[in-house]
Parts: structure tokens; C-alpha cells; sequence
């Protein structure tokens, strides 16, 4: 079921709809939590409604032996005592645990009876809260899944701006942010309406001047909090973006930590993280100091509300218009109510923090799916062939000068294309139009005919065994990160891709071979090693085309001649491109383009262009040079 957090205008929901949205699929078990919340609040009232009644028919026959001497107090008679024909209620409970004689005669009865119902009340307050529990847990695993998913799909410009540390905090600490309140707040927000609705009338019909002097200041507190959750809100979304920009600044260093030792700007990344944590600092300070503020006030205004109630109590019992049991049971529930709508504030601040969190949340998943501009897209029964064809194929990053420009290559089925040219002149983008990580802005791109825009993605994509420019290898066994893309593959198939991509001998030396953890980002193999393990991976998919963005970049000249060997012995069963800047690299292939600037400016085979002059001439000159110079100067 997908979670929707806002409306149709994409505005994220607020209030009691954001709440209402946020529960469905769960809302029985927030049904039962409340029914669980709604008893144990009952047996919490009959609790002090038992001690309320017992006092008074204990004191029945002499009530003032129940007060210091000293007080001027009126006599006996004119103390009210309850009885069963003057408050039903109290009356009835009395009679729920043997009635007034045995109350009278056996203390311990309505003791057991309040320890019992306490007992019970505890038991279904347990029940309430782990029902709330398993809703809540439900839900933000519903909303992990589906903002990860999300972010699978987002498009890459979308993820090219997107900071990760912020990405991964939306999906942990502002989730983790709504679990809290989804699992304490949402029931407890039902528990004071219950209190208010249920306590006040029993409380009027007890005596109308003590309950005004019990609850008159619980308006204020209620107005109180009101005003300050809305000071605040803005502080909460303040809090979370430094955090936010906290986060990004340590993943970042902890990604490249030994870039930074290598260049030794350990200082630097210091300074770099003190302006952010400083913000963040600042930021949380500013909150608490508010917070703390409210709290201070709210406990002002709480105790003040026990203070008049308790002068109220004294100054009635003087007078005696009330029993003691009457003020017994008064006190127990004005703190039954008290504390519960003291707690709005805390409810209020936590719902302004999960609003904000949530509010954060949906900023990703309101951001269109990279397929959702798309035409109808389509899966060819037939199998790909591996005909590729740009025609004048423009495309910008942004709104500056193209990135490319009117390209246009045609590419037969198993011939190996390379593409040549300085950095910077659009190589690793033509690579990316191609995978539909991003759209051409003009032009078409075909595959067999077929323009990718109208074919589905994930089909698209099937069709290519790709090595990007910076290898990316997951923190699992060597064999997992071959695999990875074809899980069916046996252990034959596996070594078999790594023999073509000269890497089987050196997995073997290891001592766990294939099943050596190779660490994040493949960080215990070498630069070459990363490279090749990435190449066997693209084989065992065996793919009709093959993309390799200067892949052979961090392995010997010797090892390049044999990945380059066994890629020839494919020859004419799959179209290769190759991106690379050893000239020795592309000599081999059908047809050779040179990019500059963002175009095309020389396109033939390295014949052609070996004759002719332009770049790819000056660089086969330059590296013919420096090999003879290095072979004369090994041979001295």
C-alpha cells in the first residue's frame, strides 16, 4: 500500500489529515490501541472514585476523628457524607466491591479492589502501547520501503544535486523522528480528549466550585502550548537541514579519508566540519532554550493549578461544604487530567518535529520517477542485435554551453566502437545518454532501429554490460560482486568471465578466493584489481552490447593486451564501445571517433587516422615517442 503524504497539488498534508493518511493501513490497530487506552482510563477513574467512597463511609459514623483538633471545623452533622441515593456513581462502586457495611468493616477489601483495578489498568495500558508499537514499526517500515524505492527511481539530476548524508537522514533519523510519535503520541493524544470528556462531568456533579478551582487553569495551558508550537515549527526544520548538512560533511570525509591523509588536509576537514557543526550547535541551542523555556512556564502554571486547588480543598472542608473523600477524589483526578493536557506541549513539539520530518520525506517522494515523462514504452520480442545509431545528438547538463553537440555515429552489430578526446569533451555523458541516465535534449538514439525513448528502461538497460569510468564494488565477497546482475550464475560461469578479464589467478591467490570480503567500495583490492572484477562482472551478463568507460585505465600494458585478446575473440558477437586514452587500447577497433568540445571532429579507423592530421595523429606520435624512448633507455 502507498503511503500518500500530500495533496493533489503536492503540498505536503498537515494536522489531522497528515495523521489520518499516515495510520491508513493500520488503523485497526490503532482502533484496538484506543479501545485498550479508553478501559485502562476507566479503571485509572475507579481507582480514586474507591478511595473517595471508602473515606467517607469510614468516617460516616465520626468524621471529625479524622481531622486535627485544633481546627475551627464546623460539627459533624453538617459534613455531607456520600451515600448511594446522593451520588450514583460513587454509590455504585461501593456496592461493586460489597457494599458500604463490608467497606466499612473490611479496609482491606477496597485496598485489594484499588490494587486490582491498578493491576488491570496496567495490563490493557500495556496492550494500548504495544499495539501502538507494532502500528507504528508497521508503518515506518511501509515508508522506508517505499522512499529507498523511490530513490531508486528518482532521475540522475535529481541525484547528481542531492547531497547523500541528507538523502540518508530522510530515510533514517526523520523516519526514526515519526515512529516516536506515531508510537507515544498518536493514542495519547485521544487519552486527554477522554480525560476532559469523562472526568469533568464527574467532577461537576461532585462539586462545581472545587472543579472550577481544579481546572480553571488547564485552558491556559492548552492556549500556552498552542502559541508555542507555533514559535518553534520553523526552528524544527532549521534543526533537521543542519543536521542534514552535518551528515553530508562526515560521509563525505569518511568516503574519501585517505584522500585526505594523502594530501594531508586533516586540518582543513576540521575546519570544514567546525562551520556545520557549529550551525547545527547553534541551531539546537536556539530550540532548547525555547524549549526549556516553555517547560519552565508549564510547570509554573501546572503547579500553581495544584496550589489553588489544594487552598480551594482547605478552605471548602473548613466551611464544610465538601468530605474528605471528596477531596480525596477531586485531587486524584484533577492529576489524572493535569498531567495528560501538560503533555500537549510535548505532543505539539513532537508532532511539529514528524511534521517537519515528514514534510522532508515527501520533498522525495513528490519528485517524479525518471520514467514518468516517458512515451509508451515498449519490450521487443525479438532479440537485440546490437545496432546502435546516434543522429545529431545534442545535450546540456544545464543551461550553459551543450555538452554535446550534434553527434551522430552509426554502430553495426558486433563492432567494437572508440571514442577518444581530451576531459571534458563529453565522452562519459555519450555513455550516459546511451543507459538513459539522462534524455538527449535533440536528436535520437536508436538500438536496432528502435528509439530508446519509447523503450522501457529496465529492458533498455538489460541490454548493455557496462564498466563505468570509477568501478563501484560492493561491500560483499568477490563472487557476489561478479554476480551481481546474474544470481543464477554458477561457479563455472563466474570464473570463467574473470578468466577473460585477467583477474581469475590473482582471486586465487587470495585465501578465501572467491569468497574474500573485499570491503566498501572494494577498498582491500588495487586500483587494477577493482577494474577487472568490474569487467568480469560485465561479461558473465553477456550482454549485446558492451560499454567500457576507460576501463583498462589502472592495468598494465600487459594485462591490457589480454583483456583486449579475449574481448577479439568475441568479436562479432557483441557490440563493444570503448572509451579510453591509451591509443594502444582502441587500435583495435572497427571505427574510431575523436570528441573535442562537445563534437565530433574526426571519425575513421586507426589507419585513417594516423594518416591524418588532428589529435588522434599528435597522440599516437606522442606515445610512439615515449615507448621508443623507454625501450631505448631499458635497453642501455
Amino acid at each position: 500500500m502507498t503511503l500518500k503524504l500530500h495533496d493533489d497539488s503536492g503540498e505536503t498534508l498537515s494536522g489531522p489529515r497528515l495523521v489520518w493518511n499516515l495510520i491508513s493501513g493500520f488503523r485497526r490497530k490503532y482502533l484496538w490501541a484506543a479501545l485498550a487506552l479508553f478501559i485502562a482510563t476507566a479503571f485509572q477513574f475507579i481507582i480514586p472514585l474507591i478511595g473517595s467512597a471508602t473515606i467517607d463511609y469510614v468516617l460516616a459514623d465520626d468524621p471529625a476523628t479524622f481531622y486535627p483538633e485544633t481546627l475551627p471545623l464546623k460539627k459533624v452533622e453538617s459534613v455531607p457524607v456520600l451515600k448511594r441515593h446522593d451520588s450514583p456513581l460513587l454509590g455504585y462502586v461501593i456496592e461493586m466491591i460489597g457494599g458500604a457495611e463490608t467497606v466499612t468493616r473490611n479496609l482491606w477489601v477496597p485496598a485489594i479492589a484499588m490494587l486490582l483495578f491498578a493491576a488491570l489498568g496496567g495490563i490493557f495500558n500495556y496492550m494500548q502501547k504495544l499495539a501502538a508499537a507494532k502500528a507504528s514499526d508497521g508503518i515506518c517500515k511501509r515508508l522506508k520501503d517505499q522512499l529507498y524505492d523511490h530513490i531508486q527511481r528518482l532521475s540522475n539530476r535529481y541525484l547528481d544535486q542531492a547531497q547523500t548524508g541528507d538523502l540518508v537522514q530522510r530515510c533514517t533519523s526523520d523516519i526514526e523522528t515519526a515512529r516516536i510519535f506515531l508510537a507515544a503520541h498518536v493514542v495519547e493524544i485521544g487519552r486527554g480528549a477522554i480525560l476532559i470528556i469523562t472526568v469533568l462531568p464527574i467532577m461537576l456533579s461532585m462539586h462545581v466550585g472545587l472543579t472550577i478551582a481544579s481546572m480553571g487553569l488547564i485552558p491556559v495551558i492548552i492556549v500556552y502550548s498552542y502559541l508555542y508550537i507555533k514559535k518553534v515549527k520553523h526552528l524544527f526544520t532549521d534543526v533537521d537541514e543542519a543536521e542534514g548538512r552535518l551528515t553530508s560533511v562526515v560521509q563525505e570525509n569518511i568516503t574519501g579519508i585517505r584522500v585526505v591523509r594523502a594530501f594531508g588536509r586533516h586540518d582543513f576537514e576540521i575546519e570544514k566540519f567546525e562551520k556545520p557543526n557549529t550551525e547545527y550547535r547553534d541551531t539546537s541551542l536556539k530550540l532548547i532554550n525555547i524549549m526549556s523555556w516553555f517547560w519552565s512556564v508549564s510547570d509554573i502554571i501546572s503547579l500553581s493549578q495544584i496550589g489553588i486547588a489544594l487552598i480551594a480543598s482547605a478552605y471548602l472542608a473548613i466551611q464544610g461544604s465538601v468530605s474528605i473523600g471528596t477531596i480525596f477524589a477531586f485531587l486524584a483526578l484533577m492529576n489524572m487530567v493535569l498531567w495528560p493536557v501538560r503533555m500537549i506541549g510535548r505532543i505539539l513539539t513532537d508532532f511539529g518535529k514528524t511534521s517537519v520530518a515528514l514534510k522532508r520525506i515527501n520533498e522525495i517522494l513528490t519528485q517524479p520517477y525518471e520514467t514518468e515523462t516517458d512515451q509508451i514504452t515498449v519490450k521487443p520480442d525479438s532479440p537485440v542485435s546490437g545496432r546502435v545509431q546516434l543522429n545529431q545528438v545534442t545535450f546540456s547538463h544545464g543551461e550553459g554551453e551543450p555538452t554535446l553537440q550534434d553527434i551522430s555515429i552509426s554502430i553495426e552489430p558486433g563492432e567494437t566502437l572508440a571514442i577518444l578526446g581530451p576531459s571534458g569533451s563529453g565522452k562519459t555523458t555519450l555513455m550516459h545518454l546511451l543507459l538513459r541516465f539522462y534524455d538527449a535534449d535533440k536528436g535520437s538514439i536508436l538500438l536496432d532501429g528502435i528509439n530508446i525513448n519509447t523503450l522501457d528502461r529496465a529492458y533498455l538497460r538489460a541490454q548493455f554490460g557496462v564498466v563505468l569510468q570509477e568501478p563501484f564494488l560492493y561491500s560483499r565477497s568477490i563472487r557476489s560482486n561478479i554476480q551481481f546482475g546474474v544470481e543464477a550464475a554458477n561457479q563455472t560461469d563466474v570464473e570463467e568471465a574473470a578468466r577473460m578479464a585477467c583477474i581469475h589467478d590473482a582471486i586465487q591467490n587470495f585465501s578465501d578466493g572467491y569468497e574474500t570480503e573485499i570491503g566498501e567500495k572494494g577498498i582491500t583490492l588495487s586500483g587494477g584489481q577493482r577494474q577487472r572484477v568490474a569487467i568480469s562482472r560485465a561479461l558473465l551478463r553477456n550482454p549485446p552490447i558492451l560499454l567500457l568507460d576507460d576501463a583498462l585505465s589502472a592495468v598494465d600494458n600487459e594485462t591490457e593486451s589480454s583483456i583486449i585478446g579475449a574481448l577479439k575473440d568475441r568479436h562479432g558477437k557483441q557490440t563493444t564501445i570503448v572509451i579510453a586514452h591509451r591509443l594502444s587500447t582502441l587500435a583495435h577497433a572497427d571505427k574510431i571517433v575523436v570528441l573535442e568540445g562537445g563534437r565530433i571532429t574526426q571519425s575513421g579507423t586507426h589507419k585513417t587516422l594516423t594518416n591524418e592530421e588532428g589529435l588522434y595523429k599528435r597522440l599516437w606520435n606522442i606515445q610512439t615517442q615515449l615507448e621508443a624512448t623507454l625501450a631505448a633507455e631499458t635497453n642501455s
